[in-house]
Parts: C-alpha cells; sequence; structure tokens
C-alpha cells in the first residue's frame, strides 16, 4: 500500500479520542495510564502503522546508525557468510549490526521489519532466495514503502523485486549463470545424465539454477528430456534422502549437480553409504562454495557465489544511494572452483556412455 508521509503524534491522538499528551505518556512508558487508555492509544498507533517521533527524529537527524540483517536461519553456512559480511561492512563505518532469523516464517519476518522501524534501523537487509508468490509481492512492497516513509530503506540480498518502481535496493549474484558454467564443467567431462539434485518451485534462487542447468544441456545439444531435476529442497538431509531413494533404483545417471553445498555433503554421504565411489563411480558438483567444502572427501568442485561480498556490497550499495532510488539493482559475478570431485564418467564396455 502506498505511504502518504509519515503519521503524527496528533493523528494518533485523534484516532484514540486522547490528547497529545496522552499518547505521549503510553509510548514513553514512563507514566501510569489507565489500561483501557493505553490500549485505545495502541490500537490507534497500529492502525495508523506510527513510528514514535523519537525514532523518527533520530533517522531524519542522523541518529543511531543501525543495519538489521534478516535471515532464514544463521545455522547455513551462506547465510552466515553474507551477515558476517553485513556485519564488517558496518562495523567499518562505525555502525551497529543486528541480525535476526525467521525460519522462513512471513509473520516472523513481519514482526522484525516493524521492530527494527521502530527503532531506528536505517537499513532492514532481507536475504536469501524465496518463493516469489502474491503474498510475498504484496510484503515487499508494504516493507519498502514503510521504511521508506520512515527515512529508513529496504535492501533485498539474493532475492528479487516484486516492482522495480518500489523504495528498494536490490543486490544479488547471478545463479543462473553459475549454474549454466558448472553444469557445463560437467559436459565437458563427458557426462550427458546429470541429475539436478536440490530443485524447490517456486523459489527465485532455485529456479534460476535450474533455469541455468537446463540452458547448460540444450546448449550441448541436448533434448530438454534429458534433464532430470529433484525437488528435495535444500539442506544436508534432503541431500542424503533424496541420493539414497535415487540410488536404491538402477542408477541412470553419471553426476550430480546438487541445489548447494549442504545438499551435496548429503548426497557424498549417501553414495559413500552405498559403496560407491566419488568421482570413479559418480561425479558431484555443488554451489555457493561454502568454507567446508574444500575439507570433504573428495574435495568438492562447486560454485563460488560472493557470500561475504554480497553482506558488504548490501551496505555500501545503499549507503552510496542516499535518495533511495526506485528499481536499484546490483549483480555480482560468480565463478567455479575446480576440486577433485568430478572425472569422465566411468566407461561401458570400453566406450563412454553418452
Amino acid at each position: 500500500m502506498a505511504s502518504k508521509g509519515r503519521v503524527t503524534i496528533r493523528e494518533v491522538a485523534e484516532r484514540a479520542g486522547v490528547s497529545v499528551a496522552t499518547v505521549s505518556r503510553v509510548l514513553s512508558g514512563n507514566y501510569p495510564v489507565p489500561p483501557t487508555t493505553r490500549a485505545r492509544v495502541l490500537r490507534a498507533a497500529r492502525d495508523l502503522d506510527y513510528v514514535a517521533n523519537a525514532h523518527a527524529r533520530a533517522l531524519v537527524g542522523g541518529g543511531r546508525k543501525m543495519v538489521a540483517v534478516v535471515l532464514r536461519q544463521v545455522t547455513s553456512p551462506f547465510y552466515a557468510q553474507v551477515a558476517e559480511g553485513v556485519e564488517a561492512e558496518a562495523a567499518s563505518r562505525g555502525w551497529l549490526c543486528l541480525v535476526g532469523t525467521t525460519g522462513g516464517d512471513p509473520q516472523r519476518e513481519l514482526e522484525f521489519v516493524q521492530l527494527m522501524r521502530e527503532e531506528g534501523a536505517r537499513l532492514v537487509i532481507l536475504v536469501g532466495g524465496v518463493v516469489e508468490d502474491d503474498a510475498y509481492r504484496e510484503r515487499v512492497a508494504h516493507y519498502a514503502q514503510a521504511l521508506d516513509a520512515a527515512g529508513a530503506r529496504l535492501v533485498l540480498c539474493g532475492r528479487p523485486a516484486p516492482d522495480p518502481a518500489i523504495p528498494a535496493l536490490v543486490v544479488e549474484f547471478d545463479n543462473e549463470a553459475g549454474a549454466r558454467a558448472i553444469t557445463g564443467h560437467l559436459l565437458s567431462a563427458g557426462h550427458r545424465r546429470i541429475v539436478f539434485l536440490g530443485g524447490l518451485p517456486g523459489n527465485t534462487a532455485l529456479d534460476a539454477r535450474v533455469a541455468g542447468y537446463r540452458a547448460a544441456l540444450a546448449e550441448h545439444g541436448l533434448p530438454a528430456a534429458a534433464a532430470h531435476v529433484v525437488d528435495c529442497g535444500l539442506g544436508r538431509a534432503a541431500g542424503h534422502r533424496a541420493m539414497t531413494e535415487l540410488l536404491d533404483k538402477e542408477p541412470e545417471f553419471t553426476a550430480v549437480f546438487a541445489g548447494d553445498d549442504m545438499v551435496a555433503a548429503g548426497a557424498l554421504r549417501a553414495i559413500a553409504d552405498a559403496g560407491l565411489r566419488v568421482p570413479a563411480d559418480i561425479s558431484v558438483v555443488g554451489y555457493n562454495d561454502i568454507p567446508l567444502a574444500e575439507d570433504f572427501h573428495p574435495p568438492l568442485t562447486t560454485v563460488r557465489t560472493p557470500a561475504e561480498e554480497l553482506g558488504r556490497a548490501a551496505v555500501r550499495f545503499a549507503l552510496r544511494d542516499p535518495e533511495h532510488t526506485a528499481g536499484a539493482h546490483h549483480l555480482l559475478g560468480t565463478h567455479i572452483v575446480v576440486r577433485d570431485s568430478v572425472q569422465p564418467p566411468p566407461t561401458v564396455g570400453g566406450s563412454t556412455p553418452v
């Protein structure tokens, strides 16, 4: 919904049917106020989407320099690296960084964004791929407009803006190009039966990786039917479970492109449990190049995404754009890190399978 400007304390008072002084007492919490009056004032403030003037003045007048980064989880190496980048860039500028997690719950995300708005965060950074449905588009448009009205800025880090007209900054990396390159690496090694393990339909990051995988197959002259996407989602457990199920059947593939490195970790474990070897029997590649990827057995060939730089860039670009230009978009590159988890497919009857 479009914002017409910051709501004043007088409007809250009129809505609640009390004096401005009473509203001030309720919001400050420093004076005793009858419970019914307090409830009426808080309801009016909530209905009007009011941000306390003390915080608004801090934003406008250069008050607290605070950036908030909102993640699905902090246990994911990728999310942790992005948060480290945000914190490092903020600290280098003398800013405070706060980290919140949502577990993927839109309501928790909404509550955290609203809290950061009320607490005077200058930047609110939302990190990671999402399912871009109507609810997401409406929610993010509201975040962007509400933060902009309070003098703050929304940054979408690794996820798209639902509408280029909203006052949000987008900083992401080229998921499709990275996936196309790593699939091309497998194809160049001679693989033609490649499984994409870790699809999650509707998720913007994974859909782009699947698109890159399909594009690479097509570029090498393979039919659309050659693509085999397993929609198991992300995480080590998902990768292990899905790989185990694939191996329970007669394997009809020679390589696996895991949707991220943790899916690859699960797949490596399942392959070893089945008595097979990587890469002698099956080649495996991942995505993100988390710090542990080079310590996997064998060390994992993967796509390096600039996770920490993504976090740094989110802060840096936002502060370079004080006018809050709508539709501002920055795309970072990726590259392949070649290790020991890929080799040509095993020969059958003296020839390489095609």
